[in-house]
């Protein structure tokens, strides 16, 4: 896969845009912050060209269009923002792709084919997220509409687009604008769908894996059920970014208004550098994408219920190689910074999936460094757990920080320090950090135990 492609997810509520729902906006604040992240990713990675896929640009069933106008413009009239956007077309990569795309055999057209299609006008699910993206009108742009031709077309179509700024030597990002199940609450304009919520979490989980192929076999029924307007681009996206796994970083997810709104950025460029964080330079690494662990995904989706006021998921590992009970550790981190790690030397609970249950709301709630989590975060927490193999007596020369973790003891004081942290590379280090956790002077009389750990990702 190309170290290049920079992709993003991005929902299109026009509510979101402040003359439109002024204080309102506020209840999906995640959602916002998200977009600024995408915001300040897009700029650093400096683009010429915003290739975006819009669910309510001028379509036709069975061609894909391209619109070749020098301008696009539009606002958000309707929804009570008059102001006129206008942003400059990169022409020569949408006629490429015109023709691109006819030599693959795919049905496509110009927008300027007929008028009818309103070629050089911007919908809102285009102007939105372009709005939090390039708020100044610095990059060029190109528009497509989706077809309703197969998936598997939908996908070949993202591939050509990649190929195509490729062979321009083109520098894009490509945005997949959509929003998720549109049928989430009673109260949704849609109508509910008790399975709406059941697609937003399939999206939620392929995009958490980074096998984006996936999209395309999501069942029809669930697909109709929810009522969405997102998958077809985002199905486009999958194929734009290339082979599975695919380099992810889901920002936020939420459904303040009955609406599923998913943030994430996609691709080795996008999610390599993340943007700076108070205090940060930015120069944090955020990891590639790979399918999560069973083990985590219990930790996750436990913490994810109880976020929601929802009864948890059984505690049930199915893999037989987890052991059967164990002390574990959850680790939460946002951002790239700790957000909480609690868990337990040995094992407290019947079974490991219960002990990794009860560790993680732990590490949420009650971790003493930390406010406890907030629903907001989330969306952008990364997990791990370590599951502790028995402790066994050692001494100082016993020790090595990357291969073992220590616990320091001295009568009711105890200090315990994972092994292969960042920043603790000797042993010096590991023990004197230790000790300083259990509240042990270096000059006191102590023992040393050392362990292993499976860590699971």
């Amino acid at each position: 896969m190309s170290p290049s492609i920079f992709g993003v997810i991005a929902p299109h509520p026009p509510i979101f845009i402040d003359a439109v729902g002024g204080g309102e906006r506020h209840k999906a604040d995640a959602s916002l912050n998200a977009l600024g992240e995408v915001a300040a990713a897009v700029e650093a990675y400096g683009p010429e060209t915003l290739i975006v896929m819009s669910p309510h640009a001028p379509a036709v069933y069975d061609t894909f269009l391209i619109d070749t106008s020098d301008v696009m413009e539009g606002s958000l009239a309707e929804f009570g923002d008059d102001r006129q956007l206008r942003w400059q077309v990169d022409t020569e990569l949408a006629r490429e792709l015109v023709k691109a795309v006819d030599l693959a055999g795919i049905p496509v057209a110009p927008r300027d084919a007929d008028s009818r299609l309103r070629p050089g006008w911007l919908d809102h699910a285009s102007i939105v997220p372009l709005s939090f993206i390039d708020p100044g009108h610095s990059f060029k742009l190109v528009v497509l509409s989706l077809s309703y031709l197969s998936f598997a077309t939908q996908r070949e179509l993202g591939a050509i687009i990649r190929e195509a700024a490729e062979s321009l030597d083109r520098k894009v990002v490509f945005v997949a604008s959509g929003d998720c199940s549109h049928r989430l609450t009673p109260q949704a304009g849609a109508g509910y769908s008790p399975r709406g919520k059941e697609f937003d979490e399939k999206l939620v989980g392929i995009v958490r894996s980074g096998n984006l192929s996936e999209f395309s076999g999501i069942d029809p029924e669930l697909v109709d059920a929810a009522g969405q307007c997102g998958l077809r681009s985002f199905v486009s996206l999958s194929g734009f970014a290339g082979d599975d796994p695919v380099p992810t970083r889901l920002l936020s997810y939420e459904g303040p208004w009955g609406v599923g709104y998913l943030t994430a950025l996609v691709g080795e460029a996008a999610v390599a550098r993340r943007p700076a964080a108070d205090g940060d330079d930015g120069s944090a690494f955020a990891s590639v994408t790979t399918p999560e662990s069973e083990i985590v995904t219990l930790a996750r989706s436990t913490l994810g219920a109880h976020l929601r006021g929802e009864p948890p998921p059984p505690p049930v590992l199915t893999d037989t190689s987890y052991p059967r009970r164990a002390g574990a550790f959850v680790s939460l981190h946002r951002l790239g910074r700790l957000r909480g790690c609690i868990g337990t030397i040995s094992p407290t609970k019947p079974t490991l999936g219960e002990e990794v249950a009860h560790n993680v709301l732990e590490a949420a709630f009650e971790d003493p460094r930390f406010e406890a989590l907030s629903a907001e975060e989330f969306g952008d927490l990364e997990m791990s757990v370590d599951v502790l193999h028995p402790a066994e007596p050692a001494t100082i020369d016993d020790l090595d920080p990357k291969r073992y973790g220590v616990i320091v003891t001295a009568g009711y004081r105890r200090g315990l320090l994972l092994p292969d942290l960042d920043g603790v590379d000797d042993t010096a280090t590991q023990l004197d950090i230790a000790l300083q956790k259990a509240g042990i002077r270096p000059d006191e009389d102590f023992s040393i135990q050392r362990f292993r750990v499976d860590r699971f990702h």
